[in-house]
């Protein structure tokens, strides 16, 4: 169906072009400044954050680009992600975030574009609007197409960065299965298994102690020591069985939470000083929250294994477990007093953590210099894209 020729769409994209000189002569200055003061003091400590906070602001005025494109020019661009996490803290890690992100620096490079292209759109529709109307709703309508081609082109996510958001949602969906069916086997398990095994050791025990109290022939005194034996049996299997279930899915970390569950892993720990633990994991208004479950998982296994690290290796006298929150992060910091000297080598213990840390996008940091003391640092996403895409 063709549009009028002076309908409401042609009215939205002519203010649309004549207000894009102003948004354009701001980009530009914003662009050209932060960018000149940036990389003239590039040889000093503020040279790259000047930059850095540059290219976040053309990311920015992309974003409210992209919100003017869809609303006056029905333009078809979809948001892009955030930018994602330092992969290293503090301001040089935020720093090489922003220097890193593509998107920031196309949207630089449509900043500088809006100043000429501003010039024209704004021109041609003026003095189309004053001097030639009836050619007006025509011009219009092409530096529409114009302006929407660019912002899909510059401001739109790349194919590339789609198909990697479609992979990470999907391993998000494969790691939260994988973490739902371990409950599952827990919960079999402790219902199931340790169950009968429980009944059988009771059972047992009464059995020996009624064979006990009673006066028994040699064969009958054979048989109470065969029971005897297997009611030992019975009870190393359920411990065993009990520490299979704990190292698959403890049933703490799902009836009570991280705070509970990281307290048991700290007082099964054998540094001789012990371990402090300190979980903070309230939200926003102050009441406490509960991560992703899978991401629960993974912050309870790799503090269990650091600790486990520590008994073996460190040769510590104290050590600490620190959990809170920071906006959509969920963050752990495990440190000691031993000897130091860890290392994240490939195909070690440490490395394996940092892999399963990955595979929810985190961020798995090792400072452990020679003599010590060490800090392992963990940052996970509160929850994962498949648990936010299913909210």
């Amino acid at each position: 169906m063709a549009r009028p020729l002076y309908g409401a769409q042609m009215w939205r994209e002519a203010r649309h072009h004549l207000l894009g000189l102003p948004f354009g002569i701001a980009g530009f200055l914003f662009t050209v400044v932060t960018f000149s003061v940036g990389t003239s003091l590039s040889v000093t400590v503020i040279g790259l954050p000047i930059l850095a906070v540059g290219l976040r602001g053309c990311r920015g005025l992309g974003a409210v680009a992209r919100r003017r494109a869809r609303v006056a020019l029905g333009a078809r661009v979809e948001e892009p992600e955030p930018l994602r996490p330092p992969s290293r803290p503090g301001t040089a890690g935020r720093v090489i975030a922003a220097l890193a992100d593509g998107l920031s620096w196309r949207s630089a490079l449509y900043c500088l574009l809006m100043l000429p292209w501003g010039i024209i759109s704004f021109t041609v529709t003026l003095v189309l609007l004053v001097a030639c109307f009836p050619l007006l709703p025509f011009a219009v309508r092409y530096l529409a197409v114009a302006h929407r081609v660019l912002v899909e082109l510059l401001l739109a996510p790349s194919e590339l960065t789609v198909r990697v958001r479609e992979l990470e949602e999907d391993r998000g969906a494969v790691v939260d299965t994988a973490a739902a069916d371990l409950r599952r086997i827990e919960r079999d398990l402790h219902d199931g298994a340790q169950a009968r095994l429980v009944a059988l050791a009771m059972d047992l025990g009464l059995a020996k102690e009624k064979l006990l109290d009673t006066e028994l022939s040699p064969e009958q005194a054979s048989a109470a020591q065969m029971v005897g034996s297997a009611h030992g049996e019975v009870k190393l299997a359920l411990q065993e069985l009990r520490d299979l279930a704990r190292g698959i899915h403890p049933a703490v970390l799902t009836d009570r939470g991280l705070d509970a569950a990281l307290s048991s892993v700290a007082a099964r720990c054998t540094v001789p000083g012990g371990v402090r633990v300190n979980v903070d994991l309230s939200g926003p208004d102050g009441s406490p929250e509960r991560p992703d479950s899978a991401v629960e998982g993974i912050a309870y296994f790799t503090v269990s294994e650091l600790l486990t690290n520590t008994s073996k290796h460190a040769a510590a006298r104290h050590a600490a477990v620190d959990v809170w929150r920071s906006a959509d992060r969920l963050m752990l910091q495990v440190s000691d007093d031993g000897r130091g000297g860890a290392d994240p080598r490939p195909g070690g213990g440490l490395a394996g953590l940092a892999e399963r840390v990955g595979s929810v996008d985190g961020v798995f940091l090792v400072e452990s210099p020679a003599g010590g003391p060490t800090t392992v640092t963990v940052e996970l996403p509160w929850r994962t894209r498949a648990a936010r895409a299913a909210r």
